[in-house]
């Protein structure tokens, strides 16, 4: 039977939670191959065994599997009974299904009871590779690597390891509000917080009535391309564009910019749902004026959520080889207009004090702006694949309930 063989190795070290965190992952990659004709998933020693119907497009099911957190790596292979004839007819086969001058054999031999070593059944398994297609070991660099592993009730064969994006699985570490902005920094910051096992909703601010729908079509775009790591995302856009507005009007112009940073999460912390009241951001310490060490203090102090900055030491040439390997980039880097650059100041401070923020923000009705942030905010919700959006999509959630411009 055709197969994948999922193996992982940051879950292994979860001692006693570890059969919860197996049985997200099982949970994340049987959505995540809805439709592709996978027939069941199986937890086994240190990996997870899914068992493909005859026909299925194993490539697509091997490109879900690697976009899955948690997978370390996986083969795409068969299933067979353990008996040698059989194994060695499938490293025959896999071996003649594509050209290479050089070849290892990797075995592994999880139950002790089969009676070869895992090196003499590799040894027997590569003599009849050499014999009967030809080719040369090479255990250090081969062009082909075929993958045995044997347990106590089936034996697997395939062609060699893949890697996974690692981590742990999603929502096993519990669920957090991104602020997301259409650029660069905030898309990668999320895939990082995806990868530690969070479930990521995302808070966008439009510059709303003041700009373009080009920002949000963008968030839009960017959270169903992240969408594919996690399965399913929400969204939120906030007009916010009313809300600076009337910041311009009241608030020394050096300290919009803080200012705008402390309203918006205030809204985002009021807009978390089912405790994704972490708020994370983009932030990467010294990239712009208002992410310096005091102004990222001053802004975080606006509310008692957690901010995390999965980006705060990183350079931005790091950030854009993450933003390209994880697809969001061509996206990132499309003009829009966004509220970041509405009325903003050209000699914003770089050392806002709490103190300064606080006064400051006596010249507003506060919270009568994080309500009209909150009241004005729309949500929608994005599901992959396709064929789990079919079971679980609502109408009201559907892209007709809330057209994006053409």
């Amino acid at each position: 039977m055709p197969c994948v063989v999922v193996r992982y190795h940051e879950i292994a070290l979860k001692g006693g939670n570890r059969a919860r965190f197996v049985q997200r992952l099982m949970s994340n990659l049987r959505d995540a191959t809805t439709g592709l004709g996978v027939v069941a998933a199986q937890s086994l020693q240190g990996r997870v065994l899914l068992r493909l119907a005859d026909g299925a497009p194993i490539a697509t099911v091997c490109e879900r599997v690697a976009n899955t957190f948690g997978v370390a790596n996986y083969s795409a292979g068969i299933e067979m009974r353990v008996d040698l004839d059989t194994m060695r007819a499938a490293v025959l086969a896999a071996a003649r299904a594509e050209p290479f001058t050089t070849f290892a054999i990797r075995a592994r031999r999880a139950d002790k009871t089969f009676p070869l070593t895992s090196p003499v059944l590799a040894g027997t398994l590569g003599a009849a590779v050499v014999e009967h297609v030809g080719g040369r070991v090479d255990l250090e660099h081969p062009d082909l690597e075929i993958t045995v592993e044997i347990l106590p009730k089936a034996a697997y064969v395939s062609g060699g390891k893949r890697p996974g994006p690692g981590g742990l699985p999603v929502t096993s570490s519990g669920r957090v509000t991104c602020l997301m902005s259409g650029g660069i920094d905030s898309p990668v910051a999320a895939y990082r917080m995806m990868q530690r096992g969070c479930r990521v909703d995302f808070v966008h601010f439009s510059g709303a009535p003041y700009t373009s729908r080009a920002s949000v079509d963008k968030a839009y775009d960017l959270v169903e391309q992240l969408t594919r790591y996690q399965l399913r995302s929400e969204l939120r856009v906030v007009p916010f564009g009313e809300i600076q507005s009337e910041i311009v009007a009241r608030v020394p112009r050096s300290h919009r910019v803080v200012l705008y940073r402390r309203m918006m999460l205030r809204i985002a912390a009021a807009l978390g749902q089912r405790g994704a009241r972490v708020l994370v951001t983009g932030e990467s310490l010294g990239q712009v004026s208002s992410q310096t060490l005091e102004n990222m203090q001053t802004i975080a102090a606006a509310t008692p959520a957690l901010v995390l900055r999965p980006l705060v030491g990183m350079d931005k040439t790091e950030i854009i080889q993450q933003a390209e390997r994880i697809g969001t980039f061509a996206t990132s880097i499309l003009p829009d207009q966004d509220c970041c650059t509405l009325f903003t100041p050209a000699h914003p401070t770089t050392r806002a004090s709490i103190a300064e923020a606080e006064a400051a923000e006596r010249l507003l009705d506060v919270p009568a702006l994080v309500a009209q942030g909150v009241a004005g905010a729309v949500r929608k919700q994005f599901i992959f694949p396709p064929a789990l959006a079919v079971r679980h999509l609502k109408p009201e959630d559907d892209e007709r309930a809330h057209p994006r411009s053409a």
